[in-house]
């Protein structure tokens, strides 16, 4: 009996990992940093495993926060190297979500299509590949697809910013960002590489850092920031504003800041309300069906730039986190 028992109630907490759509919602899942070595064309298991329990939990929409491919080598791969490492990503990623019927929003990595100077060639491939891999979604007009850009789903804007080079975003990204409109959204969120501030141990100084961004995203309603680059997965509020570092799904995971573990690999899970209000949720393990356990994150971030609180301790405004 006792083993009966046993397995009733793991088949019970499988079917609540699951978490419900929202009814009239959209349901966003959100990747990152999934290359191997440099020039690598082979993709961790894990990869593929994550993109099939995607798929299971039927979502509008993925984010992928860059570092697809394996790339910003010296000496500098070729473009035939390059262009593999792409047709191997296409084919493990992009060609399994389109089949599904899932639109993916791509921004670029510092391993993509790096903007320091030398890798000229590989921001070149990377705007090619991505051309004709348009998702279908609704462009606000003046964007830069597929650096910066901005699109609308269901009254949600989706901002991407081109950040793979350590530092504040240039003058002409700022503006942009500032022009844009917000009629008729309920709710926004920005996705790049590299995060505002700082998450994980070894990628301290690897960040925007810039607190003029930070004022400019409570000013905008900016709602939520999602980023890659660190390695280590952490939900977390600053000023309002709730940022959210992913997992890596490929090599490298890091230890979040003050910890040291290193973060597991995985993925987040956001749904979002008709009226604009975002649940996080992220899944971990070998089938990627074990829902994060908010708790065993520590309660703070600190660092010389930022202190994010852990976002089920500081839900903002419209942000929390699933079951709160």
């Amino acid at each position: 009996m006792t083993a009966i028992r046993t397995a009733l109630i793991a088949a019970l907490l499988f079917l609540f990992s699951i978490v419900p759509a929202l009814a009239d919602g959209l349901r966003v899942a959100v990747i990152s940093d999934l290359n191997g070595s440099y020039g690598s064309v082979v993709y961790n298991p894990r990869v593929s495993a994550a993109v099939e329990r995607i798929i299971a939990l039927e979502p509008d929409l993925v984010l992928l926060t860059g570092d697809m491919v394996a790339g910003q080598r010296r000496p500098h791969l070729s473009e035939a190297e390059v262009r593999a490492m792409w047709r191997a990503f296409h084919g493990v990623v992009s060609v399994p979500l389109a089949r599904a019927g899932i639109p993916l929003a791509v921004t670029p990595g510092n391993h993509d299509a790096s903007g320091y100077s030398g890798f000229e060639q590989e921001r070149r491939i990377y705007a090619d590949e991505w051309r004709n891999r348009v998702p279908e979604v609704q462009f606000v007009p003046g964007g830069a697809y597929p650096f910066h850009y901005a699109f609308n789903m269901a009254g949600v804007q989706f901002i991407s910013l081109d950040a793979t080079v350590v530092g504040s975003l240039d003058p002409a990204q700022r503006a942009w960002l500032g022009a844009l409109g917000t009629d008729d959204i309920s709710a926004r969120i920005v996705f790049s590489h590299l995060p505002l501030w700082p998450f994980a141990q070894g990628r301290e100084t690897q960040i925007i850092g810039d607190a003029a961004v930070a004022r400019f995203f409570q000013d905008q309603q900016i709602d939520l920031h999602l980023s890659g680059h660190h390695h280590a997965f952490y939900p977390g509020s600053e000023g309002g504003v709730a940022y959210v570092s992913q997992a890596c799904l490929g090599s490298g995971p890091r230890a979040l800041i003050g910890e040291s573990a290193k973060s597991s690999p995985g993925f987040t899970l956001i749904d979002i309300s008709a009226t604009g209000n975002i649940q996080v949720s992220a899944f971990e393990g070998r089938a990627f069906d074990a829902p994060v356990d908010f708790t065993t994150l520590p309660r703070r971030i600190s660092s010389p730039d930022a202190v994010l609180t852990r976002l089920d301790l500081a839900p903002t405004q419209k942000v929390s986190v699933s079951g709160r």
